[in-house]
């Protein structure tokens, strides 16, 4: 597996839109975002597509790919951010340049449909992705938990799932090694079957 380097200060992040585009009714949340990262030190840089909606829903399959494997291959961006949730980043797939990004592994995080896209790259490329929060998330949620969770995982480093007054009941006391492949459980249930399907009939 290969895993990304953390991020530091005055790191460029990558925000890409391979669900849905970057919506008006969005723009206040994306802009809370922008100057909560930059106030944390860090620059922001969007994808040429992020705001397309060539097809009434999204960008299309290749221009959203475009932005993936454009960010992959830019030097100075250290991790990406998926902008949102939505439907058909699996569209992407097929545009990819999974040598590109395993070449250049940096962070990958996205929730929801996002989850198809991380899943299938570390699939491809063997990089480790994360599910969490979107770009979107980490000022319209309720509670800066998002963001907190970003700064604790991608800067400081830190594993332990535990929050504060937290406690934890272990029912099966041991050590378990191994890989964790997560995200959104519907669409993890659907690549297995085409991924099935496909040996059956190949």
């Amino acid at each position: 597996m290969i895993v990304p380097k953390k991020l530091e200060k005055g790191d460029k992040i990558g925000v890409i839109a391979p669900s849905r585009p970057i919506t008006e009714e969005g723009l206040e949340a994306m802009n809370e975002s922008i100057l909560l990262m930059e106030s944390s030190g860090f620059s922001i840089e969007f994808g040429k597509y992020v705001f397309q909606n060539t097809l009434g829903y999204s960008a299309t399959a290749k221009q959203k790919a475009e932005d993936i494997n454009a960010m992959f291959a830019n030097q100075e961006i250290k991790a990406i951010f998926c902008a949102s949730g939505g439907a058909n980043s699996n569209s992407t797939f097929a545009y990819l340049d999974y040598e590109v990004i395993k070449k250049n592994p940096k962070i990958l995080c996205g929730f929801s449909d996002s989850t198809s896209l991380t899943n299938m790259i570390t699939q491809k490329t063997g990089l480790v992705t994360f599910s969490g929060a979107t770009f979107k998330a980490l000022t319209s949620w309720q509670t800066p938990y998002g963001y907190e969770q970003v700064i604790k995982r991608f800067v400081k480093q830190e594993t332990s799932l535990k929050e504060k007054d937290e406690q934890f009941v272990s029912l099966q006391e041991g050590v378990a090694e191994g890989r964790l492949i997560g995200g959104n459980l519907r669409l993890t249930a659907d690549m297995s079957a085409r991924n099935l399907c496909f040996r059956l009939y190949r």
